[in-house]
């Protein structure tokens, strides 16, 4: 039993617009839904281009930002960090092409990525620490001793 995938547009406002402001809102609305969503084919607009998805969380004392990489080496990535600005870089090589092989679907991609992130406050450079397990980088950014909480003893 065959399956199909069917994209579906939204449906078109039974309102006319007619004010060419709001026209082009509503262009460029429905251009970066559909180029941020996931839904549209980035692919083709980036040819080839990555940019892994990553999550950041803060505890009382560090920042955490894990990073899907799989497929990644290590040695092929790199964490920069400068005050309050982390970035994440790496490269994942293409595969050679294989003869006898037709394929007929290519949505992988291979290259170079740069994701760079702005954190509420600085971090102490000295204690980063990275690990690379099963295709996910995880990254412990401690915040540096002026951003960390302190305890206020109250007199009275």
């Amino acid at each position: 039993m065959a399956s199909t995938l069917t994209r579906t547009q939204p449906a078109t406002p039974s309102v006319r617009i007619t004010d060419p402001f709001t026209l082009m809102r509503q262009e460029m609305n429905d251009l970066l839904s559909s180029f941020w969503s996931g839904n549209g084919d980035v692919g083709s607009v980036f040819k080839g281009g990555m940019a892994p998805a990553l999550d950041i969380a803060e505890k009382d004392n560090s920042f955490e930002i894990r990073m899907d990489i799989p497929g990644v080496e290590s040695k092929d990535l790199d964490v920069e960090v400068h005050g309050n600005t982390v970035t994440i870089s790496g490269r994942r090589k293409e595969e050679k092409e294989e003869k006898g092989k037709t394929f007929h679907r290519v949505e992988r991609s291979a290259g170079s990525f740069s994701r760079t992130v702005t954190l509420p406050c600085s971090v102490s450079e000295k204690e980063v620490a990275a690990e690379y397990t099963n295709g996910v980088l995880s990254v412990v950014l401690p915040k540096s001793e002026d951003a960390r909480p302190k305890k206020v003893s109250i007199k009275g």
